[in-house]
């Protein structure tokens, strides 16, 4: 029964017995998912009021895929890294036939033309999501022991993850598939792979990526109306030029929380992909930069966790959590505000979104397990040190 309490997501005796940076780390996750749940509230009150006659039915299957994601992330933060390490290479082939069922007519569920969702029973999940964290896993493993694997090794599990991008590339899934590749390559970089290696894939993601503009005409169709959103306002450039008109009358302080007017039949996707407009326009100026200062603690500290890991394995998890919560922040905001092409990217924590919400949260709790086996490790004792070496046993 003791370890039931641990269920419970705001519940834990143990965290006063933490080191601060995962104390701290914990603390800001459910600060930035209490936040989220706010935005998304408001976000999405006007749609769902109006299609489905209650204003908060968003919200409440938001917060159950949030406390079902808050349970993932207690287990993760006290369970062994090592034992996710060992397991990890098991979620990437169970996820990995999700993406390729995905492939097959009918079965999977089609929504604007990609198909991305599969159903469990009569619960719809997002492989491309899930995958994310078992991806930062197995990347940290392949690259932390690059220079001890076979050739056959290193080969084996590159094409692996070339599968799962091209998988989700052929959902059609552009910005997932660069946003995954991104996280990849600078895990690797991390690592200390050859600058030959990094070099020719980064050649490789650019030249997939200009093939898949070459035989999608809407992915075209957004890098031109990015470039010119005022030149069809009411076509290709609308999503962006109703996103800059909302976070544009937010103005300094913004017109207050739920008092957004773009939400209200103009703004597109405003509960998902373009959440941060109607953030921007309800807390303006100062409240987005609170948010972007928020990212940049969140992202500072995970840096120092990654620098303090006890090995290069758990260094490239935290590096991978980074990239994989922070880095996708700053990319969807950056859509909102006109500064990167149109893209699906959820802002991590806001978006409404089950599977989105269940990944960052697990991933933020690898996160975390990483500072708190960091704090372990740097209070052993010589002693114990020369008596069991603290070696990783697990293999990629």
């Amino acid at each position: 029964m003791g370890y039931l309490r641990y269920l419970i997501p705001l519940y834990d005796p143990s965290v006063s017995q933490w080191g601060w940076e995962a104390r701290t780390l914990r603390w800001l996750t459910l600060f930035w998912l209490s936040i989220g749940l706010l935005v998304l509230f408001s976000a999405s009150y006007p749609s769902a009021y109006g299609e489905l006659g209650d204003g908060a039915y968003y919200f409440k299957r938001q917060l159950i895929w949030a406390m079902v994601g808050l349970v993932g992330f207690n287990i993760v933060v006290h369970t062994s890294l090592r034992l996710w390490l060992s397991i990890a290479r098991w979620g990437m082939v169970l996820l990995l036939t999700l993406l390729l069922l995905l492939l097959v007519p009918g079965l999977g569920t089609t929504v604007n033309g990609a198909t991305r969702w599969i159903a469990i029973g009569i619960v719809p999940i997002q492989p491309s999501e899930l995958i994310k964290p078992f991806l930062i896993l197995q990347a940290a493993l392949v690259f932390g022991r690059w220079n001890r694997l076979m050739l056959r090794e290193r080969l084996t599990w590159l094409g692996v993850m070339a599968v799962v991008l091209g998988a989700i590339l052929l959902q059609p899934n552009l910005s997932t598939t660069a946003m995954c590749g991104m996280m990849l390559w600078l895990m690797a970089m991390a690592a200390g792979l050859p600058y030959r290696l990094l070099g020719g894939t980064a050649v490789g993601g650019i030249l997939l990526a200009v093939f898949s503009l070459s035989v999608k005409e809407y992915q075209r169709r957004r890098i031109v109306s990015f470039l010119n959103p005022w030149a069809n306002p009411d076509g290709d450039g609308y999503q962006l030029v109703q996103s800059l008109i909302a976070i544009g009358s937010g103005g300094f302080w913004g017109t207050g929380f739920g008092m957004s007017q773009q939400k209200l039949s103009y703004l597109p996707i405003q509960y998902s992909d373009f959440i941060f407009a109607v953030y921007a326009e309800e807390f303006g100026f100062v409240g987005s930069f609170l948010l972007i200062v928020f990212l940049t603690i969140y992202g500072t500290l995970a840096l120092r966790v990654a620098l303090k890991a006890p090995n290069i394995v758990y260094k490239l998890v935290a590096v991978g959590v980074m990239v994989a919560l922070v880095g996708q922040s700053l990319i969807n905001i950056s859509v909102a505000t006109g500064v990167l092409p149109t893209t699906g990217l959820p802002l991590p924590l806001f978006s409404y979104g089950g599977s989105s919400t269940i990944a960052s949260l697990v991933a933020a709790g690898f996160l975390v397990r990483v500072a708190r086996e960091s704090s372990a490790a740097s209070v052993v004792s010589l002693s114990r040190r020369r008596d069991k070496p603290l070696r990783s046993q697990v293999r990629p």
